[in-house]
Parts: structure tokens; sequence; C-alpha cells
């Protein structure tokens, strides 16, 4: 799923925001060693502070995936102010309708057991697809972004091929780095959902991602009171404190006593969270017995049990 995050509802997204700062400083000052700013575990820098879109990838418990940034090309960007040596003394590009993305990356560590029918992930497939479509809704006609080879054959290979490049390849760094085009057009949708067999809308809605995120908030606040210490992340689950039994019955436990809808709604999101762990079984189960209490007068018609 892909939400967009702007200077418009960046106030209710914090948290994705959060995460996805988290993610860029694992891929780019992590994984590719590139010397980027880095501040309290996120990668910050100062196209961030221009109000730019993001195009977030989430799961179905809003973790993110996957992130890429575009920013307008008509002000400050990273190809005329950090990377133009690409242009070799040539005017950078400045359109309305051009705009620039950058910071593209993806979780491969959280994807690690995705399964895919070719050499670029579904993930990957889905967040180009993001971009793209966002651009062509918010009547852009191109993007261009700064890329290295091997994204470039990524993009190539995913039926996504630039449809030429501005100036030169130059070193930058560890890598070689090139500034590709790519046409936001209906075909080159169509090729890329064509190659990663992508069908139907793939946004979520603001109303969706927020009412998910109410749930993550208050599962992981759940699941501390199962766990001994201050851990709060979800994948401490599996370690020693709490036994796959407790966790089960702490579920059931929650939804017995839950005393409004919105903890009925958080004991079900809590038990589809751990339901590789717990069972999947006992996922029903929960669902059969949230769908049998009674419901106050602010109950959303058995919202929760299409969740999922």
């Amino acid at each position: 799923m892909i939400i967009v995050i702007d200077g418009l509802n960046k106030h209710q997204f914090q948290p994705l925001l959060d995460d996805m700062y988290r993610l860029r400083a694992q891929v780019f000052a992590g994984r590719l060693g590139w010397e980027v700013n880095i501040e309290d575990g996120k990668e910050i820098d100062q196209f961030d502070h221009m109000d730019p879109g993001y195009i977030v990838g989430v799961d179905d418990n809003m973790n993110v995936i996957s992130c890429a940034r575009v920013l307008q090309t008509t002000g400050p960007h990273m190809l005329s102010d950090v990377f133009d040596a690409i242009l070799c003394g040539e005017a950078p590009v400045r359109s309305p309708n051009i705009w620039e993305s950058t910071r593209f990356c993806v979780d491969t560590q959280r994807l690690k057991g995705e399964k895919s029918k070719h050499t670029v992930s579904t993930a990957t497939c889905e967040l180009m697809l993001g971009i793209l479509e966002y651009a062509q809704d918010s009547g852009i006609t191109d993007i261009i972004t700064v890329i290295d080879p091997v994204m470039d054959r990524v993009l190539k290979r995913s039926n996504n091929a630039p449809h030429g490049y501005v100036g030169e390849t130059v070193p930058m760094g560890k890598v070689k780095a090139l500034a590709a085009l790519l046409d936001c057009t209906d075909q080159r949708i169509a090729n890329v959902r064509e190659f990663a067999g992508i069908k139907g809308d793939i946004f979520i809605s603001e109303e969706e991602a927020l009412r998910k995120l109410e749930w993550r908030e208050i599962a992981q606040e759940m699941s501390l009171a199962a766990l001994p210490g201050d851990e709060g992340d979800l994948e401490t689950l599996s370690k020693p404190g709490a036994s796959i039994t407790d966790l089960r019955e702490y579920c059931f436990d929650q939804l017995t006593g839950a005393e409004s809808d919105k903890e009925i709604s958080a004991a079900v999101a809590l038990m589809e969270m751990l339901s590789q762990k717990i069972g999947t079984s006992d996922v029903v189960e929960l669902q059969r017995i949230a769908a049998q209490l009674p419901k106050s007068s602010k109950s959303r018609n058995g919202e929760v049990l299409r969740s999922a």
C-alpha cells in the first residue's frame, strides 16, 4: 500500500515520517555508506524542510517498507544544488511540470521473505507506480531522478526504462551517478503494472491509514504490558519474557475485558499483528468473539472485521 504525505497532512503522520527517516538512515548511511546527515538515527537533509511530497510504502501493519521524495524543480533541488557535477556546466532542469524524485529506498531486511516472480521486488515496483501515479494525478509530466548504474538497470528490468538522460555519468563518492528522465504516461504505468502483476488501487486513504496507525499504537502499548523492560518494538515478542501461550491468553484477556469499541478493535488488531507467531485460527476465533460482543452507540458496524 502507498500513502502520500506532504505539507498538508504531515502533522497527522509524523510516526510514519520518523520511520521513513530511520529507513533512509539504515539504507543510505548503513547499507550504502553514503556521507549523509544523521539526526537521532534519522537521515534528514535540507530538502526535507521544504515541504516535499513523500511516497511511502507500508505493509498491512503500517510498517514503512519503502519511500521516495518528490520535489519541484523550480526551486532548490538535489540535481541543481548537490549533484550539479552531473550537469557538466549545463543549466539545471527547471519546470513546474518536471519534478525531482530522490531518496528512493526499500527495506530489504523487512521484505527478506517476500516472494516475487521477478528479479525486481513487488515493493520496488509498487513504489515506482506510486511515484508515477501521484505525479500524473498532480499534473506532472516528467520525473527527473539521480540514480546509480545499478538503479538504472533496475528501471530497465521493470519495464520502466528512462526515456532520456540529462548531463553525464560522473563519479559521486563510492559510486557513479547519472540523471534519468521518466515520463508519467499511461503507457509507462501500464508497463510497470504488467511486469509486476499489480492490479487495482495501490493507495491507502488517509482515513484508513490513520485508523491503522491508531491500532498500531494501541497494539504496541498492549504488547509492552505483556513484556518485561522498556522494549516497545513488536519484534521483541520473539525474545524471552513472554511465551506464545502468554501472548495468546493476553490477547483474549484484553478482548473479554474490553469496555469500548476502541479496545475491542485494538485487541483484534494485536492478534492480527501476531498471527504468524500465535496462529491464524486464534485470529478467526477472536474475530468471532468480537462480533458477538455488544456494541456501543459509537460502533462502526463491525469495521474491525474488515481490517485484516
